[in-house]
């Protein structure tokens, strides 16, 4: 798909540029050719009325000629004037700059006289002409058009010439526009191709225990159901995460489409937190790990109290997952003028450098084999629930520190200030 854009986009883009090179140089070469096609008019008409016995010279500091004419006598012009009487009998009547025989002139007379247009260009001699038929006398003006034609031909090739250097120069700019405009289309396609295909094979996992259950209770149709009481919990087990996992897909589904429901207010961040703590108290002292705090009394933020809950759920719930037996997690809530920290910290392992750039990627995990693991979802949930409320998240993590997750979040989100600067 991404290919197929590709090649439209260049297509497009080409023939767009192709067709304003057509008309740049057409209009190029019409006005050009339509300047000489003036140009020679002026002169026929110069030498078609001037006097066959004036040889004019020019003479140096003669005043010039309103701006627009040409002189009135012009023996620079190469061509000459021939006269065609009632007979029939053709005349040279003037020559200007050229020389010319009278089988030659004969020729040319009676091409003109043959045709039907008073004015045109002979290109057999590279002459231009003008007719003019006077009490039955005609006298035809011939003008040499050699290096008009040379030059309109020098023109039309050097217009193709660069005409096709420049298309190329930018086919090679519109393919770097293209691969540079579309990169982040491609990442996107790519990271929604992963998603599909990961949040299918998340779902596919408990779909296959669910029926196989089924199966089961089926094949035992005489059975009750405290006989199969482990075959139904499983199933319900499973359904529950199948549950769990699609709301997350879901809620992640609106923060990309920014459906999330952004109606803030004033939040106790303080209270959020340590309502969080008290919630994992079992939980941590069932996996044997010893939960710590230190958090600001009255730190209050604008923004969404369900998510700011989630929030604190999903960082917990990671440090839990990921202690050490008989280790520690330790959260920490700050407050300054301009916003709030959050720090979650938890001892164990550290996490290997190449995966930290990957943690809050999408169905990432840094260790798929681990059941505990979850489905890669919570910090990508984490970071969408951080972005909305203008902050940022961060994680660091060492072998002597443990692992911590930093969270900024501003006491005002832009969305809430922008709101007010509205209501105002």
């Amino acid at each position: 798909m991404i290919q197929s854009l590709k090649k439209k986009f260049i297509l497009i883009s080409m023939s767009l540029v192709l067709v304003v090179l057509l008309a740049v140089f057409t209009a190029l070469c019409v006005s050009t050719a339509t300047s000489q096609r003036q140009t020679a008019e002026r002169g026929l008409e110069s030498l078609l009325h001037r006097d066959t016995d004036n040889t004019t010279q020019f003479e140096i500091g003669k005043p010039s000629s309103p701006s627009g004419s040409l002189p009135h006598n012009n023996d620079y012009l190469a061509g000459f004037v021939v006269t065609v009487d009632e007979d029939g009998t053709v005349t040279i009547d003037s020559v200007s700059s050229v020389i010319i025989s009278d089988d030659t002139a004969q020729a040319l007379a009676t091409m003109v006289m043959n045709s039907s247009q008073d004015s045109g260009l002979i290109r057999s001699y590279s002459l231009r002409y003008l007719r003019d038929t006077t009490d039955g006398v005609t006298r035809i003006a011939f003008l040499d058009a050699s290096s008009n034609i040379s030059a309109m031909t020098e023109l039309i090739i050097t217009s193709l010439l660069v005409g096709a250097l420049a298309l190329l120069a930018f086919f090679f700019i519109i393919l770097f526009l293209a691969n540079w405009a579309l990169k982040p289309v491609e990442a996107s396609w790519n990271r929604q191709r992963q998603f599909v295909a990961d949040a299918s094979h998340e779902l596919k996992t408990p779909l296959t225990v669910i029926l196989a259950n089924q199966k089961i209770l089926l094949s035992h149709a005489n059975h009750t159901i405290a006989q199969e009481r482990q075959w139904i919990e499983n199933t319900s087990s499973e359904g529950s995460r199948m549950k769990l996992l699609i709301e997350d897909l879901l809620f992640l589904a609106k923060t990309d489409s920014e459906r999330v429901d952004r109606t803030y207010s004033e939040v106790c961040l303080s209270d959020v937190a340590q309502n969080s703590l008290l919630s994992f108290a079992s939980v941590t002292f069932e996996a044997g790990v010893t939960l710590e705090d230190e958090i600001q009394p009255s730190v209050s933020l604008q923004g969404s109290e369900s998510q700011l809950r989630r929030l604190c759920g999903i960082l917990l719930d990671n440090a839990v997952k990921y202690a050490n037996a008989n280790g520690k997690v330790r959260l920490e809530l700050r407050a300054d003028s301009s916003g709030a920290t959050l720090r979650v910290n938890n001892t164990g392992a550290p996490i290997a450098e190449e995966d930290l750039p990957h943690l809050f990627e999408r169905f990432y995990r840094v260790d798929r084999s681990r059941s505990t693991g979850g489905y890669g979802l919570g910090l990508s949930i984490a970071e969408n629930i951080v972005r909305s409320h203008g902050g940022r998240i961060s994680v660091a993590s060492t072998a002597a520190a443990g692992t911590t997750f930093t969270v900024y979040l501003p006491l005002v989100p832009p969305k809430a200030k922008r709101d007010k600067k509205a209501q105002a």
